[in-house]
């Protein structure tokens, strides 16, 4: 009797297992389709379900992040990645995700710290380009200058460029070098450092001779000689 028990109990088990590994493939070709289609509410639908039938640890919560992040929906990035990294701590690009979103929510001081750790990690310019300019809008302009030298002493690639809003009507793309240039100036300014401003803009014009913002925080410091 108890082996028959036993018997029963196996094949209730590998009966369930199928099923599941049936429901998880059903979902993964609905998934697909979803994604070919360009139809991200059933994509994630569909993700939200392997997800609860792989458990807590399915990769695909992953992938439901990058849905998210593409979609521009920064909150529910957010709650993912601030999930997921509980377990993946050096993830970079959930990371920046991460960071992202902060910042896109407006959570400056939150996104501050994301970028310090995301800095802290990679050692990368751009990372602390971003982390100087949220300690700026933050009014911490200390830590912005000591932040700005960092990521104008590290290599640069050439090739990241950033975008400053103009006027309501038009916004110009920076590379990284001459943005970095600028925004010491505006923190130089900050500081009540004329004169190292003035330097810094300079810079950036020399690095990129149609910089706008530049151009005008320079001619207005010459103004007021």
């Amino acid at each position: 009797m108890k082996n028959l028990v036993f018997l029963l109990a196996i094949i209730i088990h590998i009966t369930s297992l199928a099923q599941s590994e049936n429901n998880i493939e059903l979902e993964k070709q609905k998934l697909k389709q979803a994604l070919a289609y360009g139809d991200k509410i059933i994509a994630a639908n569909s993700m939200y379900n392997i997800i609860a039938l792989e458990g807590p640890q399915s990769n695909y919560k992953d992938s439901l992040a990058y849905l998210y992040f593409n979609g521009g929906n920064y909150v529910s990035t957010f709650l993912v990645t601030n999930d997921i990294i509980k377990n993946k701590p050096n993830n970079i690009e959930l990371l920046e995700m991460n960071a992202i979103s902060l910042e896109s929510m407006g959570v400056l001081d939150k996104a501050t710290e994301a970028y310090n750790n995301l800095f802290l990690k990679t050692n990368n310019n751009f990372h602390a380009y971003k982390l100087a300019g949220l300690q700026l809008a933050l009014n911490k302009f200390n830590e912005a200058f000591v932040s700005i030298k960092k990521a104008d002493a590290l290599p640069d690639t050439g090739t990241l460029q950033v975008r400053f809003q103009v006027n309501k009507n038009y916004s110009q793309n920076v590379k990284l070098k001459p943005a970095i240039a600028y925004i010491e100036g505006v923190i130089n300014m900050n500081l009540k450092k004329d004169a190292e401003a003035k330097k810094s803009f300079e810079r950036a014009i020399a690095l990129f001779p149609d910089f706008v913002l530049a151009k005008s925080r320079l001619e207005t410091l010459n103004k007021q000689e």
